[in-house]
């Protein structure tokens, strides 16, 4: 999966236009959650644009990677990046928390059916996702998927990509499924953790201290990687380590800061969840639009 600088900066371009729907889907919406989903663009951005194995014209594709997005809090993010790789229109993200719209404040599969589960109650995504990695691996799917392929299916085999929160880890359920996944070596799945150290409360050590936080996960036999949550080249190496591995689980620690992209909002944990006002909005499209100005290659 190589990632050239050009690419680079294409997808800096596609995590700005992302941030900028997002703050307007927030502005228009008048609630939801603003600095999860603008530290994660970078990621998703990546994820979409240059990893997933996915086609926005059959949705449900039984081949596709799956993502479950356990933090459904952030899924602004996750439908504009949606939005911008052709699930649906741009237009509709001002739908965002409307009765009856498909974009609701957390993801629901009755209305959404592209998303792969419903999400609300943190901590239950990567239990969720340990499931879906647990089902790839039995033998008789595996033999549905090899004949499907029309042969081996060693380099065909797909990712569960689990989308996670910091604050989430103070969830008992989650550790549940991190010791099930180590427990059975589901070296098909691969958390990724926003570690942007807030939560709606206050900083994550003030609420509830992680660390040391890697080695809780290696202690559950999790292959951990650490990485800048906003560096494109050094998650995309950390994906390609990840999809390497032969007897872990993986989790990504994307070390990201909160509302990343507004200099005014960037780590404050009040941002967490409350919106922009229509003028503090206006203002900081503005600054995203200076920011794109100065990506270089």
């Amino acid at each position: 999966m190589y990632l050239s600088d050009k690419k680079v900066l294409e997808l800096k371009e596609k995590a700005t236009e992302i941030r900028k729907s997002i703050i307007e889907m927030l502005a228009e919406a008048g609630s939801g959650h603003t600095a999860g989903p603008l530290d994660m663009a970078d990621i998703f951005t990546l994820f979409y644009f240059h990893i997933l194995k996915y086609d926005p014209k059959n949705p449900l594709w039984p081949e596709r990677d799956r993502v479950v997005l356990s933090n459904g809090h952030i899924c602004p993010v996750l439908y504009a990046t949606m939005a911008q790789a052709g699930y649906f229109s741009i237009e509709e993200l001002k739908t965002l928390r409307k009765f009856g719209a498909q974009l609701q404040g957390h993801p629901h599969r009755e209305y959404l059916p592209y998303v792969e589960t419903s999400s609300g109650p943190l901590g239950e995504g990567l239990s969720q996702s340990v499931g879906m990695a647990l089902a790839d691996k039995i033998p008789a799917r595996n033999a549905v998927s090899i004949a499907t392929a029309g042969g081996d299916n060693k380099d065909k085999k797909r990712f569960i990509y689990c989308f996670m929160s910091d604050g989430e880890l103070d969830e008992g359920n989650t550790w549940e499924g991190i010791m099930l996944a180590g427990k059975n070596h589901l070296n098909n799945l691969i958390a990724i953790l926003d570690r942007n150290n807030i939560q709606i409360d206050g900083k994550t050590d003030d609420v509830m201290p992680l660390n040391p936080l890697a080695e809780k996960w290696q202690a559950f036999n999790w292959n951990v990687l650490e990485v800048d949550g906003h560096d494109f080249k050094k998650i995309n190496e950390s994906i390609e380590k990840a999809q390497d591995q032969k007897e872990r689980p993986t989790v990504i620690i994307a070390r990201t800061i909160s509302a990343k992209g507004v200099k005014e909002w960037e780590g404050d944990y009040k941002w967490h969840g409350k919106v922009p006002t229509k003028a503090e909005a206006i203002q900081a499209l503005k600054e995203l639009e200076e920011l794109k100005k100065g990506f270089t290659i």
